[in-house]
């Protein structure tokens, strides 16, 4: 077979194991409060080239060529994962409590506004949503 194909050399991602899925699924609902977001740990984020790498040897073929596509549009190279020092444990090691965002529908309906107004899109964007992060083609 081949070639295996990637979209980038340097992209990474975050997995989780269809086991660890049910677990979360199952303990958020034991926990669970209505409206609140559960986010597991999923640990460190693996390289795709790596992991094509290792496919690659397990299938125990050799000269399988890995083929780099190019990102999609708007595709990140890396992931990030939501949790940081404002995120709340619970009792289960690797699940935390996202904090909430609250956002009035007056705050909304003037920001959309001010968005379409404006030039400059991308910094009003950026402003509305912090976590945005435009990538040019």
């Amino acid at each position: 077979g081949g070639p295996l194909t990637i979209t980038h050399p340097d992209i990474t991602r975050y997995f989780m194991l269809i086991p660890e899925a049910c677990e979360l699924v199952l303990q958020a609902g034991a926990i669970g409060r209505g409206g609140v977001i559960f986010i597991l740990d999923m640990g460190e984020p693996v390289k795709i080239i790596d992991l094509a790498k290792k496919m690659i040897e397990l299938s125990g073929k050799e000269g399988i060529e890995i083929k780099v596509t190019g990102l999609r549009p708007g595709e990140k190279l890396y992931e990030e994962l939501l949790i940081d020092e404002s995120e709340k444990e619970t009792k289960y090691e690797s699940i935390f409590v996202a904090k909430p965002t609250h956002y009035s529908i007056n705050d909304l309906e003037k920001d959309i506004q001010e968005l379409l107004a404006t030039q400059d899109k991308i910094r009003k964007l950026k402003e509305i949503v912090p976590e945005f992060n435009h990538q040019p083609n």
